[in-house]
């Protein structure tokens, strides 16, 4: 029997219009309403309008995007969001942390995003930046955070295990850009985590570069003592004070980090034997009206890196 030779990747060449095609659902998506017009769009995505006029009809045929007879532009329809339902996600964010980040908005305002480490990075996995009036983004699930300079990096580099610690650091170091070189200062991550601990959470005021007018905190959350993720609060520096932050903002991230928390563990105690949760836990009062209870994460290991 002859073997036939798997194909070389490098054989399949890019189907250009369907990258075309994805680039103008996803400059619709960060729009307002899902809404835009052709030289919008067009200058969201670097192609000539004749392009994207072509791809939205084509869009339109297959019943992505419909033309608003009052406006001339496009919109998003629900067909867009049908394409999702195959998504697998960490069920506890789908079922426990979006549900809860959307009840404490009522009381935080300013938008949260919650990002669990992958590659380097914090990958924005769910956020309520869409549902804040004081948002200045309308997308940011799927955004790559940078971990040293974030409040949400920091929080989860802080808190997490030596061996994710210095696997992150590591691959980190091999990096060319500015995050490479302060990877490479350890006496400078060590401080940036030593003040973390010391702190209780993460913080950036304007290191992020890309997000110099910003100002956030943020918590560490937890399935017993593994540090999942980190949750944060994001507010524009002009905005808030320092003192207004520690007072205010904190207890409210202290009380939904530690309830997003205290539900994965008990969705894990009161797991069926699939694994699969067979009932929520009861929230505290405290935590329901916005109140902060006590919350101290759980201590890292004697360690420092």
């Amino acid at each position: 029997m002859t073997l036939v030779p798997a194909p070389d990747k490098a054989q399949y060449k890019e189907v250009r219009g369907l990258s075309r095609g994805l680039a103008v659902l996803s400059a619709m998506n960060r729009m307002a309403g899902g809404i835009g017009g052709v030289l919008e769009i067009a200058r969201a995505t670097g192609m000539h309008r004749t392009t994207v006029k072509r791809l939205l009809e084509t869009l339109k045929t297959e019943g992505l995007v419909h033309q608003k007879d009052d406006s001339g532009g496009y919109a998003l329809t629900f067909e867009v969001r049908r394409l999702s339902e195959g998504y697998a996600s960490g069920d506890w964010i789908d079922e426990i942390a979006a549900p809860v980040m959307l009840e404490h908005l009522r009381a935080i305002s300013w938008p949260s995003d919650l990002a669990t480490p992958d590659g380097g990075f914090m990958i924005v996995r769910e956020s309520t930046h869409r549902h804040s009036m004081l948002s200045q983004h309308r997308a940011t699930i799927g955004i790559r955070i940078p971990m040293l300079v974030s409040s949400l990096g920091r929080a989860w580099l802080a808190y997490c295990s030596d061996e994710e610690r210095e696997a992150t650091l590591s691959q980190l170091r091999q990096r060319t850009d500015d995050i490479g070189e302060m990877a490479r200062d350890t006496r400078r991550v060590n401080r940036i985590l030593q003040q973390t601990r010391r702190r209780g959470y993460g913080m950036n005021t304007g290191e992020w570069l890309s997000e110099a007018g910003v100002t956030a905190i943020g918590l560490p959350i937890f399935d017993g003592k593994r540090a999942l993720g980190a949750i944060n609060i994001v507010m524009m520096r002009d905005a808030v004070r320092a003192r207004e932050i520690r007072a205010r903002y904190l207890p409210l991230l202290q009380a939904l980090a530690q309830r997003i928390s205290r539900e994965i563990g008990g969705r894990r105690a009161l797991g069926a034997p699939d694994g699969r949760p067979v009932g929520r836990t009861r929230q505290s009062t405290a935590s329901s009206q916005g109140v902060a209870p006590s919350f101290t994460p759980p201590r890292p290991s004697a360690k420092r890196r």
